[in-house]
């Protein structure tokens, strides 16, 4: 198993993206979430080469992807998607499974809403898209949505701290099984000049995900794309009511739980690369 790594131009985005697998196999792409980047996918790609072919980006504004200014590049959600379609685009992807999560799950449904004659599947881990998905974590958030003043911007930068970047990683998780190298790398990005901006631009734009959630459910009763979730059901940010939730709209879809709280994968990888390669082999996809 070989992984390797790229860049491709996007317009004035330079993004850095992990290849793995077969081309000519089923196509996964894989979104990452906040505050990280296709690192956080350095243990499921090894589970998933051998029957899938693997793209992980960095989404602008993380990891090793290159992005403008925030004087000349909008940090939204509709821009994260429109990047990372173009990418798709100009690899010559036309289907492909998308792995949903965190900001990766708006990113996604984005791509999923503009072209779901593309989309072969979805892969939701704490990937959401319901309002009973949001725990009391996002009260602050909230706020900031409500009122975008100074201050309440301000308040919200305390979220961008190193202590809370690593609760992330080790709240609802086993400690002793999580390795600090994950979140060590997502606090060196956090800390480059200029980067705590561009966060905050799209932690107050995340209200539009979920103005969205609506449409994101309708596209799911209307298309029935192929549907698994698997959860850490010990995720402060994202509840598990939020998972359950998707087969309101969804009804075929396999909902599991793994013992772990938001980064799944830095202790349950083995576990939900081998949920993926059952669901894809019993749905003939």
């Amino acid at each position: 198993m070989t992984i390797k790594y790229h860049r491709e131009l996007v317009g004035d985005v330079d993004i850095f993206y992990r290849e793995a697998g077969r081309v000519g196999a089923p196509v996964i792409l894989l979104l990452h979430g906040y505050p990280t980047a296709s690192h956080m996918f350095r243990d499921l790609i090894p589970h998933l080469a051998d029957h899938f072919h693997l793209i992980a980006p960095d989404l602008p504004g993380f990891g090793q992807t290159k992005a403008p200014p925030r004087d000349r590049f909008e940090y939204t959600f509709d821009n994260l998607a429109r990047v990372v379609n173009g990418l798709m685009q100009a690899l010559g992807i036309e289907r492909y499974a998308i792995y949903l999560f965190d900001y990766g799950s708006p990113t996604g449904f984005r791509l999923a809403l503009a072209h779901p004659e593309r989309v072969a599947a979805l892969i939701s881990q704490n990937g959401n898209a319901y309002e009973e998905g949001l725990g009391p974590m996002w009260a602050l958030f909230r706020r900031y949505w409500e009122d975008p003043s100074p201050e309440n911007r301000e308040a919200c930068r305390a979220t961008l701290a190193p202590e809370v970047t690593r609760d992330q990683y080790l709240i609802g998780s086993i400690a002793e099984e999580t390795a600090p190298d994950g979140y060590e790398l997502d606090i060196a990005y956090l800390a480059r000049a200029g980067n705590d901006e561009i966060q905050l631009d799209l932690i107050y734009d995340y209200r539009t995900n979920v103005a969205s959630y609506p449409d994101w459910q309708e596209y799911l009763r209307r298309h029935l794309p192929p549907l698994l979730v698997v959860w850490g059901r010990n995720d402060p940010f994202f509840l598990p009511p939020g998972a359950e939730a998707f087969k309101r709209d969804q009804p075929d879809a396999e909902v599991h739980f793994v013992d772990a709280g938001h980064f799944t994968l830095e202790t349950r990888a083995e576990e939900i690369a081998k949920r993926i390669i059952t669901f894809f082999r019993h749905r003939g996809i």
